[in-house]
């Protein structure tokens, strides 16, 4: 290995050195000798993105969805991240919150949430789906993981009690737990027909274009709370 080559230099160089030199050179080869240059090369920050369909990237060709136009637009600002999918079509919070052990079986630095479209979709109860983002939330900080939570609005055919409801999750769930809180995935794509796909609901490459342009400075604020618990970036 080439740090073998340069103990073995300097060795060499030490037998002919003056002697009042040599106590210095027998020190540089101790601090080369334990050296790891493994040590200094930072690990790359991890984000799991975990969702639905939306973080998923439905009927989106490779490439183009949510996770993988995030992390490309993080590396081109000069982040060092992985982005992870772990978005499943369908899954309403119930459905994410039964495999969030099972998605926490890597290391991760961070987490950005995206849970309840298909809960409102489906109209499923309000209080039920506010219990289940918070065990989210609640299991992803009890691994350290900073969060980023974004949220989401309830179609407005299903009344105003439950949209005033459903809404108001979220921003009550980012208040308790002290984290970072997008209002809305889909702000600004939501209802435009030439942002989303034939079905009305799931972004289209251009839409995925919009989330993540807006969605990125808050993420960005998320990988600087993670810097700022670990000044390397490495992942635990």
């Amino acid at each position: 290995k080439p740090i073998f080559r340069w103990v073995r230099l300097v060795l060499d160089f030490a037998r002919t050195a003056p002697r009042v030199k040599r106590a210095g050179l027998i020190l540089l080869v101790a601090l080369l000798t334990t050296f790891n240059p493994a040590s200094a090369i930072a690990k790359p920050i991890r984000l799991l993105a975990l969702g639905t369909s939306l973080t998923q990237g439905y009927n989106l060709p490779p490439g183009t969805e949510f996770t993988a136009v995030l992390q490309a637009r993080l590396k081109k600002a000069g982040f060092d991240v992985v982005v992870v999918n772990a978005g499943v079509s369908g899954d309403p919070s119930a459905d994410g919150l039964a495999r969030i052990d099972w998605a926490l079986a890597e290391p991760y630095d961070g987490a950005i949430v995206e849970f309840g479209s298909n809960d409102a979709l489906r109209g499923l109860a309000v209080a039920q789906t506010q219990s289940n983002v918070d065990a989210i939330v609640t299991k992803l900080q009890a691994k350290g993981l900073a969060v980023l939570l974004t949220g989401m609005k309830a179609p407005r055919s299903l009344g105003s009690d439950y949209t005033t409801a459903f809404d108001a999750i979220y921003p009550a769930l980012a208040k308790k737990h002290a984290v970072l809180f997008y209002p809305f995935f889909l702000d600004g794509v939501a209802a435009d027909l030439k942002l989303n796909q034939a079905d009305g609901i799931h972004p289209n490459e251009a839409g995925t274009q919009i989330i993540v342009t807006r969605m990125l400075p808050y993420v960005e604020k998320l990988i600087a709370q993670i810097n700022a618990k670990q000044p390397t970036g490495a992942a635990k």
